[in-house]
């Protein structure tokens, strides 16, 4: 049994934070999973790679009904948990290159449970179609359906790349200083016009409750998180650190971190940015 925990269970994790949006949900999956593989029968685990998937796929579409209900009452906004590449108190490091982007993650809460299982098992874990009809117990055809239907709803081209152009480190520091130094102009120049802030304070923290819409306010809002966090008076610090496998605005304060801003990036101009401000989801991003 331990080798098949250490075999599998950064797979296993990687498949519950992708189809949760949370850290903690993830690591509760990977656990009551594998306590109860104690109770099954060997001869049942001929594929135990398949058979672990299946068990974690069913346990994720079960919280997502509940996660759902709970999500119509969240105050405000309700964004993804960010994991750090080294958080420490994590099933190990999980980010890697074909990891899917923040942007992506969010994107993902328009499916359904079973549309973004596919989607999760073929684009993040590289699964065929016919794997992916045996683990959800669906024709392959199906499968492709619910695939390209999911697409549609995260308003990606069947043909594209669903891996997003990820922010440079150079385009994320730049920006971080021109916030610091009040230059405007350089925080316009790194904007799309029609870029998106969405922030998640979970009703504990202060936060944007909806969508701010268009540069100009976005900029106003950026400045004025800014002076609230008196970043220019030395009672917080802003930086960059690799959250979620790609650069990332971490605030931070002599209490530790208490704002974690993501960037979804399309032809190197900020085209989204998510705040995230709720305590609870940033408890794996102490670093």
């Amino acid at each position: 049994m331990q080798e098949m925990y250490e075999k599998y269970k950064m797979l296993l994790f990687k498949l519950a934070y992708q189809l949760t949006g949370s850290v903690s949900d993830a690591e509760d999956v990977v656990h009551d999973v594998f306590i109860k593989l104690y109770d099954v029968p060997s001869d049942k685990l001929g594929e135990p790679k398949a058979y672990l998937c299946k068990m974690v796929t069913n346990r994720c579409r079960d919280l997502q009904k509940t996660a759902r209900k709970k999500r119509e009452q969240y105050f405000g906004e309700w964004l993804p948990e960010p994991l750090s590449k080294s958080a420490e108190d994590t099933i190990d490091s999980v980010i890697r290159d074909d990891e899917l982007s923040y942007g992506i993650l969010v994107l993902l809460e328009k499916l359904t449970p079973t549309e973004r299982v596919v989607f999760v098992l073929r684009e993040a874990l590289g699964f065929g179609y016919h794997e992916i009809a045996k683990l959800i117990e669906k024709s392959e055809v199906n499968c492709r359906k619910l695939f390209s239907r999911a697409k549609a709803k995260m308003g990606i081209n069947f043909e594209d790349d669903v891996h997003s152009e990820a922010a440079s480190q150079d385009l994320v520091h730049d920006f971080i200083i021109a916030l610091k130094q009040g230059n405007l102009n350089q925080v316009i120049s790194k904007l799309d016009q029609n870029v998106v802030l969405v922030s998640d304070g979970g009703g504990k923290v202060l936060a944007a409750v909806n969508p701010i819409l268009a540069r100009d306010r976005v900029v106003k809002f950026l400045f004025g998180a800014v002076r609230k966090s008196s970043i220019v008076d030395g009672n917080s610090h802003i930086e960059i650190s690799e959250i979620n496998g790609q650069p990332a605005l971490i605030l931070r304060s002599n209490e530790g971190i208490h704002t974690v801003g993501m960037f979804h990036v399309e032809n190197n101009m900020i085209h989204n940015i998510y705040i995230v401000r709720n305590p609870d989801k940033l408890r794996h991003v102490g670093i």
